[in-house]
């Protein structure tokens, strides 16, 4: 692969914009186009950059070296497919596929290939996320909370497969341990599909997770926090805020708690997830964020969902 990277951007709607401006903007990229089905939108935003606007993703087969694919969940297979067979490097947004076949597919597709299968699970990229793992030696519980208000987006998937997935993701790649038990409720309000939702997941060693997601919040909330022995730590995903504290034993005297804010890069987590994206494509090594590991967290949404009794 030579130094640059020739990339573009199939769907440009919330998110997808976020990816061409950043695109647009990231060393080592040549930013090429865009492509979407309602191809004023893809002209409106091709214009903003200076690069050519597409309705058909194949047009740009031949033309580029990797794509961001950020469509609706419905469509991430039928695209990413056509891509992947085409010979271009794909960074599918989550959830990677609506099912596990899919997934699997496409992971089989990008080895027949030798392609880059990436997919967008942002929060693995967030610097507060890197500052706090190493902190962590056992957690024994840990409460996460993603609350956001009511989107115009992705209301054609459960809330457990638009939110709580990205926090499926970090546990099942910070605790590197299998779930073996799981119990979950979910509560459809405002649509069909279930828009809040909690589930308490028991890991191999015992440590209990407790998460909640909703879209139907008032307030924009994403926090999680690990509480192990004599430790807490507790991070602010949207603040990009962490902080530590332990307790110290002393003998003869009472034991101190010590700690507190923890310094964290300023960095954006899309943007260095797509400099990820990039350095695996140039560099022929496997992104952070494998297709492998998009299915893993698929997987683990999915048997939630099954779980969930449904109010």
């Amino acid at each position: 692969m030579a130094d640059r990277v020739r990339a573009a951007v199939v769907g440009v709607g919330a998110l997808g914009r976020h990816h061409a401006r950043i695109l647009a903007s990231t060393d080592g990229v040549d930013f090429v186009g865009v492509a979407d089905t309602d191809l004023a939108r893809a002209r409106e935003i091709a214009s903003t950059h200076g690069v050519a606007a597409f309705d058909d993703p194949l047009a740009l087969v031949g033309k580029v070296d990797a794509v961001c694919v950020a469509t609706p969940t419905a469509s991430h297979h039928a695209v990413a497919g056509a891509l992947l067979d085409a010979g271009v490097h794909v960074l599918v947004e989550k959830p990677m596929t609506t099912t596990l076949a899919q997934a699997d597919d496409l992971i089989a597709r990008a080895a027949a290939r030798d392609v880059v299968l990436a997919v967008g699970h942002t929060e693995r990229f967030n610097p507060a996320v890197d500052v706090a793992l190493p902190f962590l030696t056992r957690p024994r519980f840990i409460e996460v909370h993603r609350l956001g208000t009511f989107p115009d987006r992705s209301l054609d998937i459960d809330v457990v497969f638009d939110l709580m997935i990205h926090d499926l993701d970090l546990l099942l790649a910070a605790l590197n341990q299998e779930v073996v038990s799981i119990e979950a409720i979910g509560v459809p309000v405002l649509t069909d599909r279930v828009d809040i939702a909690n589930a308490r997941l028991r890991f191999a060693d015992g440590c209990i997770a407790n998460l909640t997601a909703s879209r139907i919040s008032r307030d924009r909330v994403r926090k999680i926090r690990f509480i192990e022995p004599a430790a807490y730590v507790s991070v602010d995903y949207a603040s990009r805020d962490v902080e530590v504290w332990r307790l110290r034993r002393q003998e003869g005297a009472r034991p101190v708690i010590e700690g507190g804010p923890v310094p964290v890069p300023d960095a954006e987590p899309l943007r260095r997830e797509i400099e990820d994206f990039r350095d695996a494509v140039r560099d022929g090594r496997p992104p952070r964020v494998t297709g492998e590991a998009g299915r893993r967290a698929l997987d683990l949404a999915q048997r939630i969902n099954d779980t969930m009794s449904r109010e």
